[in-house]
């Protein structure tokens, strides 16, 4: 039992940079306190009771903010962060090294008594905060769902999920991102930027129609440098053939470019 509670109180500090003494953990994570709770809940649920172990959910609901199911499965050094209006069904499993946000759903979409109606979160996850995650299907190792997204698919190991519904964003063939962003440290909420396909294209496109703009805006000065200077020249003076074939085809490439 200290065994756990330590685990968890390390994960905690390790995680979490406003944590700043292990009595501060202790005494004031309800994160920690529905964790420690829900294993005297799941312990009595294993062995049959379950009035008590629905009882002990509802007294840490009380006090945290946190409603744990007692049937429910969490490994070890899971972080649940604020945790308030946190909800975990009956059949959910948490893996270990998971993190779970304020505002997260584990929920079901089946009514069926026995079935497993939950999702199963493999190592860790990162469940971001107010997304909802609803069926019985695995979220793979080391996944992410980003904020507010409502996931009703499986997401690969190593993925990223973002959206509504949620569009799963897959790990890139070489994983150099994913890999320069391990290095910066732990992902907070789940998504970093980058992620969402459709913000990357936009953004290209963005960029892409910047460029041209800037483009057309050098044309048209250069256009109207060489038609003040025709303009400027006298009209005895002469211009040797070669030099007005040049600026003549100068002039017919421009507008080319331009149209």
């Amino acid at each position: 039992m200290f065994e756990r509670l330590r685990e968890d109180i390390a994960c905690i500090r390790e995680r979490d940079p406003a944590a700043r003494s292990t009595w501060e953990v202790l005494t004031c994570y309800p994160g920690l306190h529905a964790l420690v709770l829900h294993r005297r809940a799941h312990w009595c649920w294993n062995h049959g009771l379950r009035w008590p172990a629905r009882f002990i959910s509802h007294i840490s609901r009380f006090l945290t903010g946190i409603e744990i199911h007692p049937g429910a499965r969490f490994g070890r050094r899971v972080f649940i962060d604020h945790g308030m209006g946190l909800v975990v069904g009956e059949t959910a499993e948490v893996g270990d090294e998971c993190t779970l946000y304020h505002g997260v759903t584990l929920g079901g979409t089946s009514l069926t008594k026995g079935a497993k109606r939950h999702p199963t979160l493999g190592r860790g996850v990162i469940v971001s905060a107010g997304a909802k995650v609803l069926g019985s299907f695995t979220v793979g190792d080391g996944a992410r769902v980003g904020s507010n997204a409502v996931l009703l698919q499986a997401v690969p190991a190593g993925a990223t999920a973002v959206g509504i519904p949620a569009r799963v964003v897959v790990k890139s063939p070489d994983g150099q991102r994913e890999d320069k962003a391990a290095k910066m440290g732990f992902s907070a909420y789940g998504v970093t930027q980058g992620d969402d396909p459709v913000s990357a294209a936009m953004k290209g496109l963005i960029d892409n129609a910047a460029g041209h703009e800037h483009q057309i805006m050098l044309l048209w000065q250069a256009i109207e440098k060489l038609s003040a200077r025709s303009r400027e020249l006298p009209a005895t003076e002469c211009v040797p053939q070669e030099a007005q074939l040049t600026e003549q085809f100068d002039a017919e490439r421009l507008n080319r470019l331009v149209k």
